[in-house]
């Protein structure tokens, strides 16, 4: 498979992605944000995450890019979201940031954005980027490029995201974090020394690329077990779990369940709806049905997405959205200066409104649970196209979407198939009225795609 994927670079290392390749990227993309912008001095930021070959890589990476006469802007170790803060925030040309978010420790990848933290992707820069790569054609600058080191950045950040969100009105909590040895840990614990009030229970916090806890993706349910148990061994009010990267954080109720991503996305459609009111919030695709019967209660405007962070974002951008959510966790925050996964805004937000509510997490969104989810169901099949078309057989009787894949809507039930834009496997999401028809319905589908 290609390395070049929908939403950013990822290969398992070195035999995939390498440091050469790395700097062929990186020269690659100064070039062409040189030519978009028609400008010789452009400014790049360069971050890393934790993982064993990110130095190695991010140094190529960098000499690349001053190779090229770029001036680079070195933030140093940091999590997705603040290389995207550093980025849009203090107006630099783009960006690349050596990660491969949630992926197990083999891989590495980098992840590509333009001025504003604009997303780069499929459709959007990457067949050229890939074109100019294997060309292999690179000028070197007569003038080279410089390298200035910026790491402080985490705590302007952490000033504009709290913001947001009034922390004296936060009251006493215990709060049970799980980082996944991984970036998470960063931020969280720099925003925790601002909410002294709460009591923070840290696992998995010391930065480790090989992942010795369990993998950095609390998508997947047994990566949650621990911090399910502690929640309810410490008799914490909540849980906080965050991937790879810290661009995905999930929470877990005081009773140690998981509260689905759709049912956090639409308590932040009514929250940020009560200090935007009638403004249009952007979700993707998959089920999650919770999500739009939230914006419409609160006076907002639904826009569905494709799935994937890059085209949520580029959405929000077209539409002006003041929030986005992804089902896997990623949360996305209007800026003045650009759109961007905002963790930190969520969990501020998420704290405020019970302590004002004066009530617990499990409590809240009870009331919330009005349907029953299939999960993410992957198969592997040897002719996609092929399933797709069989499906719109069997089902042609419901409201049809091809937005991102095929949807197939019914009263009682809804789903969605699409082939993965990172792995090759074909994905069904299905949602229903009660666990009855979803049982039912997930196994129906099932065999018809498995046949």
């Amino acid at each position: 498979m290609s390395i070049y994927k929908a939403y950013d670079i990822r290969g398992i290392y070195p035999q995939e992605l390498n440091e050469e390749l790395a700097k062929k990227i990186a020269q690659a993309f100064a070039l062409m944000r040189k030519k978009e912008l028609n400008k010789e001095q452009i400014t790049i930021v360069v971050g890393a995450d934790m993982r064993i070959s990110s130095p190695s890589l991010k140094k190529q990476v960098v000499e690349g890019l001053i190779q090229s006469g770029v001036r680079v802007i070195d933030v140093g170790l940091v999590s997705t979201p603040t290389f995207y803060f550093s980025v849009a925030y203090f107006g630099y040309d783009g960006g690349l940031m050596v990660s491969a978010s949630h992926n197990p420790a083999q891989y590495n990848g980098i992840k590509i954005v333009r001025e504003g933290a604009k997303p780069f992707g499929q459709g959007n820069g990457m067949e050229e980027l890939q074109k100019w790569v294997e060309q292999n054609e690179f000028i070197i600058s007569e003038n080279k490029g410089n390298v200035v080191l910026k790491e402080e950045i985490l705590f302007a950040q952490i000033k504009e995201e709290e913001k947001f969100a009034d922390l004296k009105k936060i009251k006493p909590m215990k709060i049970v974090v799980d980082t996944a040895n991984a970036m998470g840990a960063q931020y969280l614990e720099e925003l925790f020394r601002d909410l002294p009030q709460i009591e923070l229970i840290k696992m998995n916090f010391d930065l480790d690329g090989t992942f010795p806890a369990h993998e950095a993706d609390p998508f997947k349910e047994e990566n949650n077990t621990d911090l399910r148990k502690r929640v309810l061994e410490e008799n914490a009010d909540l849980g906080i779990a965050t991937d790879g990267d810290g661009d995905r954080i999930f929470f877990v109720d005081n009773t140690g369940e998981l509260v689905e991503p759709a049912i956090i996305r639409g308590i932040m459609a009514e929250l940020f709806l009560r200090d935007n009111p009638g403004s249009t919030i952007c979700y993707d695709i998959r089920p999650g049905k919770i999500t739009r019967d939230m914006i419409l209660q609160n006076g907002g405007v639904p826009s569905v997405t494709r799935v994937g962070h890059s085209l949520i974002k580029k959405q929000m951008l077209e539409t002006g959205a003041v929030f986005g959510g992804e089902s896997s966790g990623h949360f996305f925050a209007k800026f003045p200066y650009g759109v961007f996964e905002a963790p930190m805004i969520v969990t501020l937000k998420l704290l405020q409104e019970l302590s004002e509510k004066n009530i617990s997490l499990a409590d809240y969104v009870k009331p919330l649970k009005k349907y029953f989810h299939s999960g993410e169901i992957n198969f592997k099949v040897a002719d996609k196209t092929a399933v797709l078309e069989k499906l719109k057989e069997k089902f042609a009787d419901a409201k049809i979407s091809d937005l991102d894949g095929l949807t197939f809507e019914y009263p009682d039930f809804w789903f969605n198939v699409r082939v993965s834009n990172t792995e090759s496997l074909l994905r069904l999401n299905l949602e229903g009225i009660d666990e009855e028809i979803v049982v039912k319905k997930t196994s129906e589908i099932r065999q018809i795609i498995e046949k």
